[in-house]
């Protein structure tokens, strides 16, 4: 029985004690891990905006015919503009009961009528014509007009630019860190990109009105596109 003991006990000294090539292995590698950041900005070239109608009658019947000659009016002027029918997609359609709360006294509110809306996404792919396809919009019965974004039709070469802005600013901060630290920067371990982004830019340079004279005034300002990169690399030392 004692030497059952002794050999598991020793089996057991011998499982606990480390492998001198497995912790070779598992041995810690120094290294430094960055990240750099890179943006090109571009004027934009494209836009996306949303136009609509809400219509208000007595009757829901009322409310949808009118809304819908709006509507079909509201499409010829988008064709005549030059927008072409692919780049045109109802975005939202709603009929709602509206009602009046003006009673109080605890009275329940009356419905005095019927509110249609009606929205299309428009792409306007001939970004000099936007301040024109809005003035039509309105001038043919629009009465809501919603998020113009200003697009970028083929991004890849930009981004491609910024990464690898991105890479050189990671590059340049490492050389800093590892010349003050009086290390030496070895080969790259691992490279990951943390994600690209176009932050919002400006829409309108003043309030929009239906019977202005001219076109819709527009500022189409920049577009930013950004990329994160982490660089991580080993250290030798010198």
């Amino acid at each position: 029985m004692f030497k059952a003991l002794f050999a598991a006990t020793a089996l057991s000294l011998a499982a606990a004690l480390p492998n001198p090539a497995q912790a070779k292995d598992e041995k810690t590698i120094p290294s430094i891990s960055l990240t750099g950041h890179g943006e090109v900005r571009l004027a934009p070239d494209m836009a996306v905006v949303t136009v609509g109608v809400l219509s208000s009658a007595n009757t829901a019947r009322e409310a949808l015919d009118a809304n819908t000659k709006s509507m079909d009016a509201i499409f010829a002027s988008l064709k005549a503009a030059g927008i072409d029918a692919r780049d045109l997609q109802t975005s939202n359609f709603m009929v709602n009961p509206r009602y009046d709360y003006s009673q109080g006294n605890g009275t329940p509110p009356k419905m005095v009528g019927y509110d249609v809306s009606n929205n299309v996404t428009v792409t306007v792919r001939k970004l000099e014509s936007l301040g024109k396809v809005l003035d039509q919009a309105v001038s043919s019965g629009s009465n809501q007009i919603n998020g113009v974004a200003f697009q970028i039709a083929k991004p890849d070469v930009a981004t491609d630019a910024a990464r690898k802005l991105a890479v050189a600013n990671a590059i340049a901060k490492a050389k800093v860190y590892t010349e003050a630290a009086g290390v030496g920067l070895g080969p790259i371990l691992n490279i990951a990109e943390g994600g690209s982004y176009q932050p919002p830019v400006p829409v309108f340079a003043k309030t929009m009105r239906a019977d202005a004279a001219g076109s819709v005034p527009i500022a189409e300002g920049e577009q930013v596109i950004g990329i994160d990169v982490n660089i991580t690399w080993e250290l030798n030392s010198k």
